[in-house]
């Protein structure tokens, strides 16, 4: 360790704003020092990354320090960043997880090829991280089979029991353009498609006599169906609630705002004649980026489960919503999303926060004796 990179680590608890450790790494790395960086953050892991609630001087330090390795393009900020993250975080999931959505912004295929050629121990990295970089690419619409390396492990067998391997290498129709983050080394900024698309408010006044309905909601149908809102309940302030019911006849879409009231949904709750709530028709692709958008970005107060994750979350939920098989293949659960009639929708009760953070969305089955429902709000 140099007497730089030690003084820095030992004074670091010290610092009341930490920017000129941010400029001397800066500098270093537009010197051509690129090592420095990844020096610094192995010794700063070393002394405070082990801590439960390490001090804020290091999360500040190391993020920027990731960030100037992975923002900045070339090969070689590739292996120090890698090498940085093998080496500070050994094990880390969420770690890899963020690493890769980083280096999948931040780098081209080919400069990120060495993270799946091996043989350097400067490039080491992990399976997780490799897996989530090859979804990270995906999410981007980048062509895995371009590159040789990447193409050779994304496609080897030895890895088809990762959760990922259930993933498509190639965007679906569903999956359209995805809401990614933008990174930068001073941060990120996220789109937020959250909330039911522009439509008029649901008519609860006098209808057709609603069919008989059934619950028929499962423990296994839950937990797959907040998939892509769990991050928002176990990291944030946020709340869910789901549903299945069978009804003893087909549903028309002018009574559905009905039945969904009478559905004793606590997020209903107070809804009626004189108090209407907003529902409107939507694509699949609306539901699957709203899905993504809070898996991958997360609540008021997380930074959710990054794209490869996210991605599958919001494929979870979306498999259980439109009654799909969970051992379906993606091309099956497809199918039957797309079969599905949408619905999302939002109400002024108690239960929604109605800050930034709030999901309202309603799938019927084809034959409309089915329908489920997911709700979901967050709040700072």
């Amino acid at each position: 360790m140099s007497d730089r990179i030690q003084k820095i680590v030992t004074r670091l608890p010290e610092l009341k704003s930490v920017t000129k450790v941010w400029d001397t790494a800066e500098r270093k790395l537009g010197q051509g020092d690129i090592a420095f960086v990844a020096d610094l953050g192995i010794a700063l892991a070393g002394r405070y990354g082990s801590s439960a609630a390490p001090i804020w001087q290091y999360r500040s330090v190391f993020d920027r320090l990731l960030r100037l390795l992975t923002m900045t393009s070339g090969q070689e900020h590739v292996e120090q960043a890698l090498r940085l993250v093998s080496e500070a975080s050994p094990g880390n999931r969420k770690m890899a997880r963020y690493a890769a959505s980083l280096l999948a912004d931040g780098q081209t295929p080919k400069d990120l090829a060495i993270a799946f050629a091996g043989g350097s121990s400067r490039a080491t990295a992990s399976e997780e991280l490799r897996a989530c970089l090859v979804h990270e690419l995906v999410l981007r619409d980048i062509t895995i089979t371009e590159s040789s390396a990447i193409k050779a492990w994304a496609t080897s067998p030895h890895w088809r029991h990762h959760p990922l391997a259930w993933l498509p290498l190639k965007l679906s129709v569903i999956e359209g353009t995805p809401p990614l983050p933008s990174y930068s080394v001073g941060g990120a900024s996220y789109s937020m498609p959250y909330g039911p698309q522009d439509g008029p408010g649901a008519t609860l006044g006098s209808v057709t006599p609603l069919p008989q309905v059934t619950e028929t909601t499962t423990e296994e149908f839950s937990e797959a169906a907040t998939a892509a809102v769990a991050n928002w309940e176990e990291e944030s302030n946020g709340r869910s609630e789901v549903g299945t019911y069978v009804l003893a006849e087909p549903i028309e879409a002018e009574i559905l705002p009905a039945l969904l009231a009478a559905l004793g949904l606590e997020c209903l709750s107070g809804v009626g004649p004189r108090k209407r709530f907003a529902l409107s028709a939507c694509r699949p692709e609306h539901v699957w980026r709203m899905l993504f958008a809070a898996a991958s970005t997360g609540g008021a107060y997380n930074n959710g489960v990054y794209g490869a994750y996210g991605r599958l979350a919001a494929w979870h939920s979306l498999t259980a919503l439109s009654g799909a098989s969970m051992t379906a293949s993606v091309g099956e659960v497809q199918r039957n999303i797309q079969e599905c009639d949408w619905y999302s929708f939002g109400a002024a009760t108690k239960w929604f926060e109605r800050v930034a953070w709030d999901i309202g969305l309603v799938s019927v089955t084809p034959g409309a004796r089915r329908i489920a429902v997911l709700a979901a709000t967050d709040t700072d």
